[in-house]
């Protein structure tokens, strides 16, 4: 039994020169995401100043236009840091507060799910209201569309627009703020060590 447990402690220290690999998966994985929806808002930037000053219909935030600015920048400059694994802790705590902004602000009454699915236990009465939605928009595609052409690539499904992928994402850029961009796998580490050796010379 101590071997084992010898074996399983010694295999779990070697196991920390990889464990860049996790913050890694993570940076890869968000930064192409927040880039796309940073250049988003910046390509149609007009609009979503309007979103976010239209209490209506939008977020109804206070000068729109440098929190438009400022959740652009926070994207995609964010992202880049991420990609590269600069001021990865840094990078973190402008997109978490976009992510928390969005949750909150914007996909909160919704529920949890972002594709309507009546048979999931996450389903809210709005979800489980839209198969009916969804069967009927079906069978008028059947009836009057061309349906096998319209759902080749794919069935149609609902956007529900809950606060599953924000939540998500929040999570994953939670865990960077403690991890740091990675052992080995980011310009953080390599800078870090690079002050080291200075510090001890």
């Amino acid at each position: 039994m101590q071997a084992v447990v010898h074996f399983y402690h010694r295999t779990i220290a070697q196991s920390q020169y990889l464990s860049g690999l996790a913050p890694l998966l993570l940076r890869l994985y968000l930064a192409p995401v927040l880039l796309q929806a940073g250049w988003n808002k910046y390509q149609h930037f007009d609009n979503t100043v309007a979103w976010f000053a239209n209490a209506d219909w939008g977020l109804g935030l206070p000068m729109p236009t440098l929190m438009a600015a400022l959740a652009i920048g926070a994207e995609i400059i964010g992202a880049l840091l991420l990609l590269l694994g600069l001021l990865t802790r840094l990078a973190t705590l402008p997109l978490m507060v976009t992510m928390l902004v969005a949750i909150f602000a914007v996909h909160w009454p919704n529920g949890w799910l972002a594709i309507a699915d009546s048979s999931s236990w996450l389903a809210n009465q709005q979800v489980i209201d839209s198969a009916q939605q969804l069967s009927a928009a079906r069978g008028l595609l059947q009836e009057h569309g061309h349906y096998d052409w319209l759902t080749k690539n794919g069935q149609f499904v609902i956007l529900n627009n809950g606060i599953e992928f924000a939540a998500t994402y929040f999570v994953m850029l939670f865990s960077l703020f403690f991890s740091g961009g990675g052992r080995y796998t980011s310009l953080d580490h390599f800078i870090g060590r690079l002050q080291a050796g200075k510090a001890q010379a």
